[in-house]
């Protein structure tokens, strides 16, 4: 009789254990699927959605009245950040034209009208994957990864492979394009030293914000530098970030905050294009969250979240 109590005893601990190991298993599985997920994006100028070609006041110090003439920037290495903190890495869907590898294009612009630089479709948001969960936050990267970003524009594939956003192998693409009209802005026939001849066509006056990396060292002007003293890339942590629920918003108002668009510094391109040297950058990569002039980064301004 103990016999036969202990085997029974025995037999429900094997099978309770069985359960239990079949329940985590299971709910093991279910944490791996994968689900789709699309980050929203939108572009603003304070209160007002972007539109492409309309006129916008206040804008800067001193107040100015700009047009947007193009609206476009890539981000890398997307992820959710779950309750716990942990970063999870979102897989991109390879479909051909807005996102490849890790990076995607956004582009406000339609090429109607002043913004006569870009391209017809528009894009506001990243598809891609990524495990279930419970996810809180949002993290991503404003620019490209490195071995991505010096390649040469004609051969790369889309969307890498727009020479409008690409300056040249050692200075790479340019990871923000944001050009301003501006009929009272100064005109000037600098070059842009830093980057060649990509650097700012299509905007002869106003002030444009071309960010990208520069001090890149390479042997030739045709080679592949093997590192840049300003990568020019921003991190970005928004926290609270519903995937359901809530949109990234670039905000043009904040971006342009500290700068003076009406008055160009002597012998610099119209407006920032990343020169440590120029001084129409200071306000854009503080509002960037980016170091310069010899000051630290401060918390970026740029992107926000709109519940």
């Amino acid at each position: 009789m103990k016999r036969q109590l202990l085997l029974a005893s025995t037999a429900a601990t094997t099978l309770t254990i069985a359960g239990s190991y079949a329940a985590f298993t299971w709910t093991q599985a279910q944490a791996q699927t994968p689900q789709e997920v699309e980050i929203k994006f939108s572009a603003r100028v304070g209160n007002q959605p972007l539109d492409c070609g309309k006129s916008y006041s206040n804008l800067g110090k001193p107040a100015t009245t700009v047009t947007p003439t193009d609206f476009r920037f890539y981000v890398s290495d997307l992820a959710l950040i779950d309750a716990n903190g942990k970063v999870v890495p979102i897989s991109l869907k390879q479909d051909g034209k807005w996102q490849y590898q890790n990076v995607a294009l956004l582009d406000f612009e339609n090429k109607a009208g002043a913004c006569s630089n870009g391209t017809v479709e528009m894009r506001d948001r990243v598809i891609g994957t990524i495990p279930k969960g419970n996810y809180k936050g949002l993290q991503f990267t404003l620019g490209v990864p490195f071995n991505l970003n010096h390649s040469d524009a004609a051969l790369a594939p889309s969307p890498l492979n727009l020479t409008s956003l690409w300056w040249n192998w050692q200075g790479g693409y340019k990871f923000l394009r944001i050009d301003l009209k501006n009929e009272s802005g100064t005109k000037t026939n600098a070059s842009e030293k830093e980057h060649g001849q990509h650097g700012h066509e299509g905007n002869q006056t106003g002030f444009s914000i071309h960010l990208g990396s520069t001090g890149c060292q390479a042997s030739g002007d045709n080679q592949k530098p093997n590192s840049c003293s300003n990568p020019n890339t921003t991190k970005v942590i928004l926290s609270n970030f519903d995937t359901n629920n809530n949109t990234v918003v670039a905000d043009l108002e904040p971006l342009v905050a500290n700068s003076n668009l009406e008055t160009n510094q002597p012998n610099t391109p119209l407006g920032c294009m990343s020169s440590p040297n120029d001084g129409d950058c200071a306000g854009i990569m503080t509002s960037l969250g980016l170091p310069f002039g010899g000051k630290s980064a401060v918390k970026q301004t740029f992107f926000t979240v709109k519940k």
